[in-house]
């Protein structure tokens, strides 16, 4: 049996965390620092693979893999909002915090090993099936998410060029300019 995993190994793990990886999502790196702010939010803080039908649940993935950026699920509700996970952290820090991150060599870092904790067996587990169909079905509306966004910014650059509008083509081509940027990983 795994010895109880104490707020300090949480907060080395994450300070080593991410001095080594870079998230696919900078606002990530911002809330995981803020969970190492605080004793009692580590506590709460239990990192598992298992993050499917978790009350509260972070996935985070780093640059290096092909998985979602982020995602908050709470409830059966999922957000791609780093700001909403962290309110929703800040506002009941009472409530227990499920976090999976997907990283290059995940499944052979021994770090990563010394932090994970197995959820209560009485909680129902996904089979492997299910979790990847889940995960590309998230993928696959991410993309498809992207790719409307991406349309509806061609189109107001056309029609800001059409109107001569120079502050809205300028601000909608930042707009695609960022979101293509992000689009690379």
């Amino acid at each position: 049996m795994k010895e109880m995993i104490t707020a300090a190994d949480k907060k080395q793990f994450i300070q080593w965390f991410l001095e080594n990886y870079e998230l696919k999502n900078p606002e990530s790196e911002w809330l995981l620092q803020y969970l190492c702010s605080s004793e009692q939010l580590l506590a709460r803080v239990h990192f598992t693979d298992q993050f499917r039908n978790s009350p509260k649940a972070l996935l985070m993935s780093t640059t290096c893999v092909q998985m979602t950026a982020f995602k908050f699920y709470k409830n059966k509700r999922v957000t791609s909002d780093v700001e909403k996970a962290f309110l929703d952290v800040h506002n009941h820090p009472e409530e227990d915090v499920y976090v999976t991150l997907y990283f290059r060599d995940r499944a052979s870092s021994a770090r990563y090993k010394a932090v994970v904790e197995a959820q209560a067996e009485t909680r129902y587990t996904a089979s492997t099936l299910e979790v990847l169909s889940s995960l590309i079905a998230e993928l696959w509306l991410d993309r498809i998410a992207r790719e409307y966004r991406e349309s509806v910014l061609r189109k107001r650059i056309d029609d800001a060029l059409l109107a001569k509008d120079e502050q809205e083509f300028y601000k909608s081509a930042a707009e695609l300019r960022t979101l293509l940027q992000q689009s690379e990983f």
